[in-house]
C-alpha cells in the first residue's frame, strides 16, 4: 500500500511539473517569440501598442531584424523625447514584435495575437505574403497594415486599411533592363527567390526583358528557406551562357548567390531584386568588386535627403552598422503614423488614422525626412521617386530614372 501511494504521488508530481513547464513558456506553443520596446510611462501619460510581425529567425532573419530596427529607433526617439500629444493627452509607444519566420500563415496568427493581447491599431510586416494574409481580415478586425513591400498588387486590392511604404517595384523594370542590355547584353538567366514576391517580380521582369529584344535563356528559382548551397542551380544557369543574372531575395543569401556565380566564372551583370540591398550584400561579399555591374536600389548611406545624415549617425551609434533602406523607410513610416494620429485626434481609430496619412506626410519634421515622400496615392501607397544605383569600378554610382 505504501509503495502504491508513493508511486501515485510521484505520478501526480510529474504531471504538475509538466503542466508548469507548459505554462512557463507560452510563446513556444504559439510558435512566436515576443519582444517589446517598453515605454517608461510617467504620471498623466498613456501607452499605445504598435505591432510588428516579421522574420526574426531563419534565412531572412537579418532582413526582418533590420526592418524592425528602424521602427525601434523611431519608437525610442519618440518616447525619450516625452512621447506625443493627441487631444491634450500624452502617449508613449510600446512596440510588440513577433517572429513569423517569413511564413504568411504565421503572420496571420501573430496579427490575431497582437490584436487580442495588445489591441494594436497598426501592425507592420515586411513581406508581401504576410501583408496578403492579414488583408483577408484586417478591415473586419479594424487594424491598419504598415506594409513594407513594393508589390503593386498589395494596393491594387482596394484594401482601405493598408499603407504600402516603399515605392512599387514595377518602376525598376525599365532602368534595370536598359542598363544591363547596354552594358552586358541581351541573354538573361533568372534565379530569384521562390517566394510569391519573387514569382511576381519574375512575371513582370521577364516579359519586359523580351519586349525589349532580350532572350531568357534559363528560368529557375531558389528556396532560401531550404537551399544553402547554390552550386548546382548556378551551374545549370551558367551552362546557357547568360550575359545577365536576375537574382534576389533577402540580402545575405542573395549575396552568396552572386559570390558563388563569380567563383564559377560568371563575368556578366546582375539585376538585383529590390528586396536585396547592394550595401547589405557587400557585407557578405567583402567588397563591391564581386558585384561589379550589378544594378539595384540606391544604398541609403549614399542617398541625399534632409534627414539621412543624422539618421545614419544615430543608427550606427545604436546598432554598430550602416542602415539600409528597410530600416530607413520603416523609421520614417513610424513617424508618419504618429503625425497622422496627432492630426486625426485619435490613437485607436485605424480608419481615422488612415484618412490623415497625408497630414502625417505634410507635418513630418524636415530633420526626420530620411526619404522625401510628397504624398500617398489614392491606392494607399507612398509616392516617391525611385532611387537606383549600379556598381561601376567597385563604387556605387547613381542611375537616372526616367520621370
Amino acid at each position: 500500500m505504501r509503495r502504491f501511494r508513493l508511486s501515485t504521488l510521484m505520478i501526480v508530481l510529474s504531471f504538475i511539473f509538466v503542466l508548469a513547464g507548459c505554462v512557463e513558456n507560452p510563446s513556444t506553443n504559439q510558435g512566436s517569440e515576443e519582444g517589446e520596446t517598453k515605454a517608461e510611462v510617467e504620471k498623466g501619460e498613456k501607452v499605445v501598442n504598435i505591432g510588428y510581425s516579421g522574420p526574426l529567425s531563419g534565412p531572412a532573419a537579418f532582413y526582418g531584424e533590420r526592418t524592425l530596427n528602424g521602427i525601434k529607433l523611431a519608437v525610442e526617439e519618440i518616447n525619450n523625447n516625452g512621447g506625443f500629444d493627441v487631444n491634450d493627452q500624452t502617449y508613449k509607444i510600446n512596440l510588440v514584435s513577433l517572429d513569423d519566420k517569413y511564413l504568411p500563415n504565421e503572420t496571420a496568427a501573430n496579427a490575431k495575437r497582437l490584436l487580442q493581447e495588445h489591441n494594436t491599431p497598426i501592425i507592420f510586416t515586411p513581406h508581401s505574403g504576410g501583408v496578403q494574409a492579414m488583408q483577408v481580415f484586417n478591415e473586419k478586425e479594424n487594424f491598419l497594415i504598415g506594409a513594407y513591400t513594393s508589390e503593386p498588387s498589395i494596393t491594387e486590392t482596394g484594401n482601405s486599411l493598408t499603407v504600402r511604404i516603399p515605392p512599387r517595384y514595377d518602376g525598376y523594370m525599365e532602368p534595370f533592363t536598359k542598363y544591363q542590355m547596354e552594358r552586358f547584353g541581351k541573354k538573361l538567366a533568372a534565379l530569384p527567390t521562390s517566394t510569391q514576391y519573387g514569382k511576381d517580380w519574375t512575371e513582370m521582369l521577364l516579359p519586359h526583358w523580351k519586349e525589349n529584344g532580350g532572350e531568357v535563356v534559363h528560368e529557375s528559382s531558389i528556396d532560401f528557406a531550404k537551399d544553402t548551397d547554390f552550386f548546382t542551380m548556378i551551374t545549370n544557369a551558367l551552362k546557357e551562357k547568360p550575359d545577365v543574372l536576375f537574382i534576389g531575395g533577402p540580402s545575405e543569401p542573395t549575396a552568396k548567390v552572386a559570390k558563388q556565380a563569380r567563383e564559377l566564372g560568371f563575368e556578366g551583370g546582375f539585376i538585383i531584386m529590390d528586396q536585396a540591398k547592394l550595401d547589405e550584400m557587400k557585407k557578405v561579399t567583402g567588397s563591391y568588386d564581386v558585384l561589379e555591374g550589378a544594378i539595384g536600389v540606391m544604398p541609403l548611406v549614399n542617398a541625399d535627403y534632409p534627414g539621412t545624415p543624422q539618421f545614419v549617425e544615430n543608427y550606427r551609434e545604436k546598432y554598430g552598422e550602416d542602415p539600409g533602406s528597410e530600416a530607413g523607410l520603416n523609421y520614417i513610416a513610424t513617424y508618419i503614423f504618429v503625425e497622422a494620429m496627432k492630426a486625426a485626434g485619435t490613437v485607436d481609430d485605424p480608419k481615422a488614422i488612415r484618412s490623415h496619412i497625408q497630414d502625417g506626410l505634410d507635418n513630418l519634421p524636415k530633420e526626420k525626412q530620411v526619404y522625401v515622400i510628397p504624398e500617398i496615392g489614392e491606392d494607399g501607397g507612398f509616392k516617391a521617386d525611385l532611387s537606383v544605383a549600379a556598381v561601376e569600378d567597385g563604387k556605387i554610382v547613381p542611375i537616372k530614372v526616367k520621370e
